[in-house]
Parts: structure tokens; C-alpha cells; sequence
């Protein structure tokens, strides 16, 4: 069955790359790296795991040279109502390391069934200590991201919002490459405190070609709606399986060509300012959002690439 699972993710990529290469070398592409759930998001709560998840991902970031920003939450800055000195340090570790933040918002609640009053003041609840942390490097907080990529049942509530986000000087951060990532990171979470390293090796070997899979299905998407290569904006969580494995992914994506660039660069790109009219129930790719608005063919959205069963089963998840 295992065996069967990665075939079939082999040649979701290789089928992939043979419609947006032609087979031939890795064209140049560009990508912004986000990380959401900051300062960590795991089965453990101890500050030492939390630390050594913060310090494994910057380690990687400093080692290949990649501008992440991270969104974080800071309801998870608390520890028995109290403010944990050890946890506000983990933010500190990453504007030391030159990396930047942005707001995911206090609690992390859905903006699709949250009152839009109350959702705002979550967010405003959500700046209280990055903001004097940004603030204290004579910088700036600049982005929100939405929680579950919920922009709001309406049009209405989204416009509001986002005329509410301005007025706080934030920009959304968009999210091209979607993806179930954080199912991964459930199941390896879970191997892990089964005290089960060869199911943790499973899933972390079948990681790395799904978000490969991803990414080449995310490149020909944003073909089919710009006839080019758009810049790309990653979604990935600060979680053990990252902490372990995304300098696996930065080197899989090497490999396919791609640059590094920073958030900023990557909203520079006129594709961004594409119409959005979607309000559907699910957080979905902006790629995705842009292609309902447009009204394409439900045939425009087949191979997308799904999670592999026995990662959903590790994770104890029914479905995506």
C-alpha cells in the first residue's frame, strides 16, 4: 500500500512537470516562504521542544539564506494565563535571526463564523506583544493572515475587514501554494509520541514529494490563468516536521529552480491584483479564488494532489 502511495505521488509529479517543463531544465521560479502558528504549533507544550522546533527551522533558514515571514498566534504565548517569558523569546529568536512577523490573529478563529466586530478586535488582541517586539527593531508589523484562509461569507465582510486591516497599516498575505501540510505534521506529531520512528520516517519520506506534487500543480494552474509563471507564496506551519525536513523541501525546490524572495517582491506581482469574488465555506488557494472569479470550467481544477491515506489514518484525520 506504501509502495502504491508514493508511485502514485512520483507521477503526480512527473506528469507535472512534463505539461510545465516540456521535460526540459527547471525554468527560474519564484517563491515567498510563510510560516503560520507561530511561535510553534505541536502535540508537546514543554518550552524545551518548542525551543528546539525554533531553533532547527532558523538554523535552516540562516543555512539556505531563505526571508521567511512567520504569523503568529499569540494566545500561544500564554502559559496558565501567564505571559511565558521562554515563549515571547522564541519571536525574539526570529527577528534576530532577520526574519519578519506578522498577525495570524489572538485566537485563531475563523473570520466565516466569527462576528466581524469581534474578529477585529481578536486581531488587535493579536498585536499586543509583536508589535512593541517589531517596534523595538525600528520596524514595522505589515501583514495578516487570515486563520484556516477564511476571508469571510461575503463579499461585504471581506471588504470591511480588509478597509479595517489598512487602517492598521496591515496587508493581507495571500497564499498561492495551498496545501495539507499540517495533516503531515499531525501524523508525524503523533508517530513521534507513539515512540514509532519508522512511522515518522514514512511520513516524512512521503512529505517531501507531495509538496513537489503541489508545486507543480500550483505552476501549471498559474499558467492556465496568466499564461506565465507567477510569483508563488508558500503556506507551511512552525512544526516538528518542518523542523526536521524543510531544509528538505528547500533543496526539492532548488532543484526545481527556484529563488527565494521576500513577501514584498512577491506581491509586486500584477497577478495579485487579480478580481476575487469568493466566499465559498473552505480556505482555498488565491490561484483557486482567482479562477472561480473567472468562472472556469470545473474540469480546470482535476490532479490536484491529495494527502496519501496513511498519513490521514497516522494523523487520525478523515479527510482534507
Amino acid at each position: 500500500m506504501l509502495k502504491r502511495t508514493f508511485s502514485i505521488l512520483i507521477l503526480a509529479v512527473a506528469a507535472c512537470v512534463q505539461i510545465t517543463s516540456g521535460g526540459a531544465a527547471p525554468q527560474q521560479h519564484e517563491v515567498a516562504i510563510t510560516f503560520d502558528d507561530l511561535p510553534v504549533i505541536s502535540t508537546l507544550h514543554d518550552d524545551k521542544s518548542w525551543a528546539e522546533i525554533t531553533d532547527k527551522l532558523l538554523v535552516t533558514f540562516k543555512q539556505t539564506k531563505t526571508p521567511v515571514v512567520g504569523f503568529v498566534n499569540e494566545t500561544k504565548l500564554y502559559s496558565n494565563n501567564q505571559l511565558d517569558p521562554a515563549r515571547v523569546a522564541l519571536l525574539k529568536a526570529w527577528l534576530d535571526a532577520g526574519l519578519e512577523l506578522g498577525n495570524h490573529s489572538y485566537s485563531h478563529h475563523s473570520l466565516n463564523s466569527t462576528p466581524l466586530a469581534d474578529f477585529e478586535s481578536d486581531v488587535l488582541r493579536g498585536e499586543t506583544v509583536t508589535r512593541g517586539l517589531v517596534a523595538q527593531r525600528k520596524k514595522q508589523l505589515r501583514y495578516f493572515r487570515h486563520p484556516f484562509l477564511h476571508t469571510g461569507k461575503s463579499v461585504e465582510t471581506r471588504d470591511q475587514f480588509e478597509s479595517f486591516l489598512h487602517s492598521h497599516g496591515y496587508t493581507v498575505a495571500p497564499v498561492t501554494i495551498d496545501n495539507s501540510e499540517w495533516i503531515f505534521a499531525r501524523a508525524y506529531d503523533n508517530a513521534r509520541d507513539a515512540n514509532d520512528p519508522a512511522a515518522m520516517k514514512q511520513v516524512a519520506d512521503a512529505y517531501v514529494p507531495y509538496i513537489e506534487a503541489k508545486f507543480a500543480y500550483y505552476e501549471n494552474q498559474s499558467l492556465k490563468l496568466f499564461s506565465r509563471d507567477i510569483k508563488q507564496v508558500l503556506l507551511v506551519h512552525a512544526n516538528a516536521i518542518n523542523a526536521d525536513h524543510f531544509k528538505d523541501i528547500v533543496a526539492m525546490l532548488q532543484k526545481r529552480g527556484y529563488k527565494f524572495i521576500t513577501l514584498q517582491d512577491a506581491l509586486s506581482d500584477k497577478a495579485y491584483a487579480s478580481p476575487d469574488t469568493f466566499t465559498g465555506p473552505g480556505g482555498i488557494s488565491w490561484l483557486d479564488r482567482w479562477a472561480l472569479t473567472r468562472g472556469v470550467p470545473k474540469n480546470f481544477f482535476q490532479g490536484e494532489p491529495r494527502t496519501p491515506e496513511f498519513v490521514l489514518k497516522l494523523a487520525e484525520v478523515q479527510s482534507e
